[in-house]
């Protein structure tokens, strides 16, 4: 079978992950295959590489991104969504596009970051709490949140709407 994704470098930010054939909407990008979790302490132990490649999940929590998942980047316009340890396609993808994803979605972490992502609706600044997000950006993501991440703020969101 075909793979539908390949790692190649980006223009502007390092190696990404970009479509191998036209993928339609709702179809699995790529399902994550986790290094490790580690806790926030153990972060520092982690090599600069490792520790840009980390996703928070609950519990203060790290997951050591495995490969090819590691190099989705963010995008403030994303094709893809995290589900169940999962990429989904937001909406069809073309073959030879980027796979992006919103690294403030399903997160909430003490990071921030410029954004290199050059999209018309581009945030400039990147963090890594979703609840930091514009609520007009919240709520666009809201039917495409993790289960465990509604779990876990369910309470909170539930304003949101």
């Amino acid at each position: 079978m075909e793979s539908k994704i390949v790692v190649k470098q980006t223009k502007t930010r390092g190696r990404g992950l970009f479509a191998a054939r036209d993928i339609k909407k709702s179809e699995i990008v790529t399902v994550w295959h986790p290094k490790k979790i580690i806790s926030k302490k153990e972060m520092k132990l982690l090599s600069k590489d490792e520790q840009c490649h980390t996703t928070g999940i609950a519990n203060g929590k790290h997951i050591v991104m495995g490969i090819p998942e590691r190099y989705i980047n963010h995008s403030c316009n994303p094709n893809t969504f995290v589900k169940d340890k999962k990429d989904v396609a937001l909406r069809d993808i073309k073959k030879g596009e980027e796979i992006t994803s919103d690294y403030a979605v399903n997160s909430v972490d003490d990071w921030e970051f410029r954004c290199l992502c050059g999209s018309r609706n581009c945030r400039k600044k990147i963090c890594g709490d979703f609840f930091k997000l514009p609520k007009k950006w919240q709520k666009k993501y809201l039917p495409v949140l993790d289960k465990e991440f509604k779990e876990k703020f369910g309470e909170k969101l539930k304003k949101l709407i």
